[in-house]
């Protein structure tokens, strides 16, 4: 997402934001302000999310009606009177946990998890923590992928040695010459941990498309054996570099990231401040 597109966004999000009379440091948005913003054409689906997100509420243990509450709110029809609908009050942490049920695929839901997250209206926070996402479910996909090779070779005659072999030299394949001990020594590594859980968003989802190739043709072609299903795999990883050469890239000459294990617990311990620093509703009438 480009930073103007951000910055585009974030203004419609902070022109939402409402301040009650009686709690004026506890933002908060109406539901229905939202429902467009967030990409849901009806309410109805809309309020499936909602309901999801209350019960992500509970399962957490906190009270509901300290960040979702149900009002009734009047709205202008075309012959000048108006109707009472259904409406709710959100807490940042209540948006957040809805942006939380929602398609990170779809932009508006993507941004909205990192802008609800972020007690700060900084931009540059917002994008930092948007990467983060992005590069956490970059490795998890890596993960889903390098599970299910495993899987597929070992019915095909392969252990896991022969996996680990398997894999080092794909990654000496994409990194240059550079098996995958070579690669963590080079970035500092201990050898218990995964290469993958210090390298750049790029460059994990460089590894899952390969491994998705392998996976692919060792179950089109019915590969067998280590040597073969060996071939695949570091064939995919040539190709895989020679597509990021032609843009100027080397995955070797990428400085590493931030271990994504520390990241995963920043993340966590966000989530368990944010519910604090929302704030709670007022414990009002049902008028909004």
């Amino acid at each position: 997402m480009k930073p103007d597109h951000i910055h585009k966004m974030q203004n419609q999000f902070d022109e939402l934001a409402q301040e009650h009379p009686d709690e004026p440091k506890v933002e908060f948005w109406f539901a229905r302000d939202l429902q467009k913003p967030l990409g849901y054409a009806r309410w109805e689906n809309f309020l499936t999310a909602i309901q999801r997100a209350i019960e992500s509420c509970k399962s957490t243990g906190y009270e509901v009606e300290h960040h979702f509450r149900g009002v009734t709110k009047m709205v202008p029809l075309g012959s000048g009177s108006e109707r009472p609908v259904n409406d709710f009050m959100l807490t940042r942490y209540a948006c957040y946990l809805i942006a939380q049920n929602g398609d990170p695929r779809k932009e508006p839901i993507a941004f909205a998890q990192s802008y609800f997250a972020v007690q700060t209206r900084k931009q540059e926070l917002i994008e930092e923590r948007m990467e983060l996402l992005r590069r956490m479910e970059a490795r998890e996909k890596l993960r889903a992928s390098e599970k299910t090779l495993s899987e597929n070779i070992y019915e095909r005659g392969v252990d896991d040695p022969g996996f680990a072999r398997i894999r080092s030299k794909g990654d000496a394949a994409l990194f240059g010459g550079n098996p995958t001990q070579a690669m963590k020594e080079k970035f500092g590594i201990t050898k218990t941990r995964p290469l993958a859980d210090f390298l750049p968003t790029l460059t994990i989802a460089a590894k899952n498309l390969a491994t998705e190739m392998t996976n692919h043709n060792v179950q089109q072609a019915d590969l067998r054996g280590e040597p073969s299903i060996t071939r695949e795999h570091v064939q995919n990883n040539t190709s895989v570099r020679q597509m990021l050469g032609e843009r100027g890239i080397r995955p070797e000459s990428l400085p590493p990231a931030e271990d994504i294990k520390k990241l995963e617990r920043r993340v966590k311990r966000e989530e368990k401040k944010l519910e604090k620093d929302a704030g709670r509703l007022p414990e009002k009438g049902d008028k909004a």
